[in-house]
């Protein structure tokens, strides 16, 4: 991200935010849709984290680190939402692979990976991205979701078991 533009968005500059927008839109919004499944939800998060980034931003001390900062942004909205929705934690005995209805189309495989992470359940799913993609340890994603660090580590469990199961299903 540009610096000049930045400390355009510092300034209140309307015209510098839609550029920052328009340049991490589709970013954040990729990010949302690993944790939320609902369109409607994602819009909502999407703009409260754009509302937190351009009214924060006068906080964060370093420029260099914006896009990490409105990443980390972005997830604890998609956490807060989901904690408002009290997303469900699955037990292990629950049937999950008959019932998730994934169909056997030949996409490309960062595709298929992440299509099949919208048929883990969400709390389920919150914690496999927290720990597999933005690299959270156990011990924090449980202070973030207020679990226990034993339930993140079985939840990991369950979503790579599960992942496992869906892409043998799918010949991926």
């Amino acid at each position: 991200m540009e610096r000049e533009l930045l400390i355009e968005c510092q300034r209140n500059s309307r015209s510098a935010q839609r550029k920052v927008y328009e340049k991490m839109a589709g970013k954040l919004y990729a990010v949302c849709r690993r944790y939320l499944k609902n369109d409607e939800d994602i819009e909502e998060v999407l703009a409260d984290t754009f509302y937190k980034i351009f009214t924060k931003i006068n906080q964060l001390q370093n420029l260099d680190t914006f896009e990490g900062w409105a990443k980390k942004i972005t997830v604890n909205e998609c956490l807060q939402k989901l904690r408002a929705t009290k997303a469900q934690f699955i037990s292990m005995d629950d049937s999950f692979a008959e019932t998730s209805g994934v169909s056997s189309e030949n996409i490309s495989f960062e595709k298929d990976i992440l299509s099949l992470l919208n048929f883990l359940p969400e709390g389920c799913r919150a914690i496999f991205n927290l720990f597999a993609i933005e690299g959270y340890p156990h011990k924090e994603i449980a202070s973030m979701l207020s679990i226990s660090e034993g339930t993140s580590k079985s939840q990991l469990n369950f979503a790579r078991k599960k992942l496992q199961e869906l892409l043998i299903n799918q010949n991926i």
